[in-house]
């Protein structure tokens, strides 16, 4: 429908008057949604029995300041003071079961209070959720990453030291080693790990845990692994070799091995699998492993900007380059496979930068070492939650392919934010009857409600 400009524009010149009062309005509507999964999932008992074995009878508990922290994270504050623009917010009241929410001092002191068997349980919670939805998926092969991420601490924390840490050299930190399943990119598991550590340190027994708790869910699985160079050792490549129905592919470092740069010097003839990469193979071991691998060697043309005096007004130059990198494993696809498998990897990188720029998973909100794991596992099920939330009652988007890309398409949580959950809204009780009414929108209404049918429906 057209309308001219007469009937669409308006002068306002008049200012609106300010008033604050107590009324049961929220700014967070879009919070009932995840009210919904949480209830489907038996969030809050699950929690309970986390903590069911800490002594004494608090007024809030353990549980609840777990599942608010989960919630800080959903609406998108960042340092735990902030919850006071929230803290008379109906919904998020009503999300919790609370009247009132906890102090700041509350939460701070129950994070301290939390002990290694609270941390344990909500490890084995975060991966019975994802492997409740893998097995619902019924896959023929998983994809397991493994990386670390440092997390820096500004202060003493408990547990951080200084180590590696490329934008800020000398600061104290953590650096925990995640395992995040590529097929739907969520975080399977997370090793806690002070700042200065290798990136190995610890990885072989973690790496061995996942695979175990992934055989014993869903038994016959194919799993698959995909790590980077600083996992390459002949202890880890031999742990996993005795592993039935297991195959992995981990970057080898150049440095550790100068045999490698002759084999590379010394190659005169190479595969191509298109313009811009080429390939060979080779069986070899480092001297003192105990037998050969399949190692991939591969060059990849690159374009670099051209270094000197360059004409601003005709164009900007080019070096062409090579680039080369080795891969090691065992898995038996054409060497094209296996690099597209491998390269693959680059998701779980976009997985961390998610995590920590719009879940605030490198915000340290204690000085203990269990109260800052739980903060860390809290921004990993808020994560989980929200991939749950888009999965859920739909079928994938996308079929399995060679780099195990996730299966479906999913909006990042500031996007669920922005669309869904920061939504103005206002409790009401016309006959009786509790409503929550928002401004009409047809994009929200169709998918809020869109959303809350998946969930009637997956119950």
């Amino acid at each position: 429908m057209k309308h001219n400009k007469s009937s669409i524009h308006r002068k306002f010149h008049s200012l609106p008057k300010l008033r604050f009062e107590e009324i049961t309005l929220t700014s967070f509507a879009g919070l009932t949604l995840y009210h919904q999964l949480f209830k489907r999932i038996d969030l809050k008992r699950q929690l309970r029995k986390c903590f069911r074995h800490l002594p004494g009878n608090p007024t809030y508990g353990a549980p609840v300041i777990f599942l608010q922290l989960i919630i800080h994270v959903l609406l998108g504050f960042r340092q735990l003071r902030h919850q006071e623009y929230y803290q008379d917010d109906p919904m998020v009241k009503r999300v919790l079961g609370l009247t009132q929410l906890p102090e700041v001092s509350t939460v701070t002191r129950s994070l301290a209070s939390l002990d290694a068997s609270s941390i344990s349980n909500l490890h084995n919670l975060l991966r019975q959720f994802v492997v409740n939805r893998l097995r619902h998926l019924a896959l023929d092969s998983i994809t397991l990453d493994f990386d670390g991420s440092v997390i820096g601490t500004g202060k003493h924390a408990e547990g951080s030291a200084i180590g590696f840490n490329r934008k800020k050299k000398g600061q104290r930190s953590y650096y925990p080693l995640f395992c995040t399943i590529a097929e739907l990119g969520q975080v399977l598991d997370v090793l806690h790990r002070s700042g200065n550590v290798h990136d190995s340190n610890g990885a072989k027994e973690f790496i061995l845990q996942c695979i175990q708790y992934i055989r014993q869910e869903l038994p016959g699985i194919k799993i698959e692994l995909r790590m980077d160079s600083a996992f390459f050792s002949d202890d880890i490549v031999t742990a996993l070799d005795t592993l039935d129905n297991v195959e992995y592919c981990i970057s080898v470092p150049f440095s550790r091995f100068s045999e490698l740069k002759g084999f590379i010097e010394n190659r005169q003839r190479w595969r191509a699998m298109n313009d811009r990469f080429k390939y060979f193979e080779k069986q070899w071991k480092p001297e003192s492993w105990s037998r050969r691998q399949r190692f991939i060697f591969v060059c990849q043309k690159v374009k670099r900007p051209f270094k000197g005096a360059i004409q601003l007004d005709l164009f900007e130059p080019l070096e062409v380059g090579q680039d080369y990198n080795v891969m090691l494993t065992n898995k038996t696809d054409l060497s094209e496979t296996v690099l597209d498998f491998h390269h693959g990897r680059g998701s779980q990188e976009g997985l961390f930068a998610e995590l920590k720029s719009h879940n605030h998973l490198d915000y340290i909100p204690s000085k203990r070492w269990h109260g800052n794991q739980a903060y860390l596992l809290a921004t990993l099920f808020a994560h989980n939650l929200n991939r749950e939330l888009q999965m859920i009652g739909t079928e994938p988007q996308r079929q399995p392919s060679a780099k195990r890309a996730a299966l479906w398409r999913f909006e990042k949580l500031n996007t669920q934010r922005q669309r869904l959950i920061q939504r103005a809204g206002r409790l009401i009780r016309p006959n009786g009857e509790l409503t929550l009414s928002m401004a009409a929108n047809d994009a929200v209404e169709a998918e809020i409600l869109d959303c809350l049918d998946r969930l009637v429906k997956a119950a």
